[in-house]
């Protein structure tokens, strides 16, 4: 084109004509970025796919064989909570006892915290001090935390579940806490026989290794609105249940059963069992390691002397 200012519509130009465009110079065009962990480069496997879900399934098998009771210490619990509060209010307590190389849970004895309880929600009132001096004690005892029991009131057993959403929040924060594999979770509720009469039962559970895991990782909706199934624990973003994403995952999946067994401590100095109370009154902001160093010489003088020591407490009225 010999003058370069000349308009396109005086040089014959149509839709569709052919123009040839001469032009000085260098350029280079980015081509598209490539990933080889994306759709470009290499192939995705289903393992891949998998592995890039967070898929929620029931677990078979406990990492906890069975759990035992001692028969005083589980009584002195639940007859409390239904003598005195009627299975109105909630209560629970932490365990301690005993973990066997098979994966054996024995629970001697039940430490309640302070607390606050309605018929749907329990608050721990939770004091590091007095933690770590119940810990202690325990420790001289040869015993260690191995789980964390609570009741069920009356107007939960009227409702289609096993565990609430809050619930099982509560008891996946105690489990990853805790970081024991064979940490029990156990519950108490009254529940109709034939007779129409009422009966205290005790179930037993563990939280799967995969509700432990998405509570670590953030998963769980903390904040629960009134609207809420209690049935269903609600997910920040999809998991993967069966075939189907989804926030809304039935709390059962969570849920591993575990065999629940009773064990009285026999003694080899009497033929006849005796049973020890011991009840030690703990407040609120001691720190008198003198003190709890003495407590904890007593209590051990004491089972050294009666090894059928079926209950040691902590209360608070």
């Amino acid at each position: 084109m010999a003058d370069p200012a000349t308009p396109l519509s005086a040089l014959n130009l149509a839709h569709g004509s052919i123009v040839f465009l001469a032009y000085e110079g260098e350029r280079s065009i980015a081509g598209p970025a490539v990933s080889p962990a994306g759709s470009f480069g290499r192939k995705m496997t289903m393992d891949d796919l998998i592995a890039k879900q967070m898929r929620v399934s029931r677990q078979e098998n406990p990492h906890c064989e069975s759990v035992s009771f001692d028969r005083d210490s589980a009584n002195a619990f639940q007859h409390y909570v239904n003598e005195t509060l009627a299975f109105a209010v909630k209560r629970g307590g932490f365990m301690y006892g005993t973990v066997s190389e098979e994966g054996k849970v024995e629970v001697d004895f039940i430490y309640e915290p302070p607390q606050q309880g309605t018929e749907e929600a329990l608050l721990l009132l939770r004091d590091s001090g007095e933690e770590k001096a119940v810990d202690a004690i325990a420790s001289g005892l040869g015993m260690r935390r191995v789980g964390f029991i609570f009741t069920q009131t009356i107007a939960q057993d009227k409702k289609d579940y096993t565990l609430s959403n809050r619930e099982i929040l509560q008891a996946a924060e105690l489990h990853a806490e805790s970081e024991l594999k064979e940490w029990v979770t156990a519950v108490v509720k009254l529940e109709v026989n034939e007779d129409g009469g009422a009966d205290v039962h005790f179930e037993a559970f563990q939280l799967s290794d995969t509700c432990v895991k998405l509570f670590k990782e953030g998963w769980f909706e903390t904040e629960i609105g009134q609207d809420v199934d209690p049935k269903l624990s609600i997910m920040k973003k999809d998991v993967v249940v069966g075939v189907k994403d989804v926030k809304e995952v039935d709390n059962d999946f969570f849920l591993v059963v575990v065999k629940i067994l009773d064990h009285m401590v026999s003694s080899p100095h009497f033929h006849h069992s005796y049973g020890l109370f011991v009840f030690i009154y703990l407040y609120v902001g001691t720190n008198d390691i003198g003190l709890i160093k003495d407590v904890k010489s007593l209590i051990l003088s004491i089972y050294a002397c009666f090894s059928d020591c079926s209950r040691l407490a902590w209360k608070h009225y």
